[in-house]
Parts: C-alpha cells; structure tokens; sequence
C-alpha cells in the first residue's frame, strides 16, 4: 500500500467527500443499486456508525469502511455488520480497501466485538477470514454472497438482519 494512506476515523468534515467517494466507487458496478451513499447516511443520521474510517491520501479522502450493528435472531449480541466499502476509481487496486478492512476488523475486536458479517463478492472477504456460515444468513439473500467472521469461537445461527440503513431507498 501506499505508504502516504492514513487511515482514520471519521470526522464531521468528511461526510460530503464519503459520499463522493462512495459513489464513484459503485457506480460502474452492475451488482449495485447506486445508494450505497444514502446508506452511509442514514447510518450517521441514526447514529449506528459503530465505526466510520477514512483512508486520506495527500490530505484527501480516497477510502471508506463503514461498521454497524446488526441483530441475529438467536439473540447474540455484539455483532456488527461490515459495510459499504468504498475506494476511488483511480486509486483502486493499490491496498486501500484490505488496509481499511484490516484496522476495521482490530478496532472491532478491540471494542469486544463478537464478530462481523457482510453480503460482498465471494472472490474478495474470504482473505479477511469470512466464511460462508450454515445456518446463518440474511432473507433473501443468496448464502455464497453472506460472510460472517467470529472473533471469540463459533459463529451463531439464525437470520441476521443489518441497520434499517440498509433498506433505504434513493
């Protein structure tokens, strides 16, 4: 990786270049709905945005990571699920995106975290650690697309359900 990447939390400035950042990265996905923004921002608006890092490149933002909690059916708690991920167009492909995923996931267990889940492409999660889960899954969701990754043993069962964030509509 780059070694001028920066990677920090959040700060109230950086909200409308998250957004920028977001769309660009999504917009030539097929797989996408395009409101990848709208979720990061109702996320910050209903204040579940356990964390919300940056990667700045020469005082920009160039990276995004979202946490949030989500609710699994089986009742456990401290779970949290791992996105949108976002890194600009032209700086893809160099880091950005496993180094902000990286300090996500340590600054989760550093919260005593439970663990983390995502829906994202098969090809990408499983060098974080993710595997898909029997047992466990998002309605309606395909099981080769959802990944959970448990920090303290094994992962639980049931239907998890991400931040109503994720529903909201463009």
């Amino acid at each position: 990786m780059n070694p001028n990447i920066v990677i920090r939390s959040e700060t109230a400035d950086d909200a409308t270049a998250i957004g920028e950042v977001t769309v660009a990265a999504f917009a030539p996905l097929e797989v996408s709905r395009h409101d990848e923004q709208h979720i990061v921002e109702a996320l910050r608006v209903h204040g579940a945005l356990t964390l919300s890092l940056v990667a700045e490149m020469d005082g920009r933002v160039v990276g995004h990571v979202a946490f949030s909690p989500v609710a699994l059916s089986d009742g456990t708690q401290d779970w949290y699920g791992l996105g949108p991920v976002s890194v600009s167009p032209e700086v893809q492909r160099q880091g950005i995106g496993k180094a902000l995923i990286r300090e996500g996931l340590s600054r989760l267990r550093g919260l005593g975290a439970r663990g983390c889940c995502l829906v994202g492409h098969p090809g990408y999660y499983r060098r974080f650690g993710f595997e898909n889960v029997p047992g466990l899954g998002v309605e309606g969701v395909p099981p080769e697309v959802f990944f959970a990754l448990a920090f303290d043993g094994a992962p639980p069962r049931g239907t998890v359900t991400f931040h109503e964030a994720f529903g909201t509509k463009t």
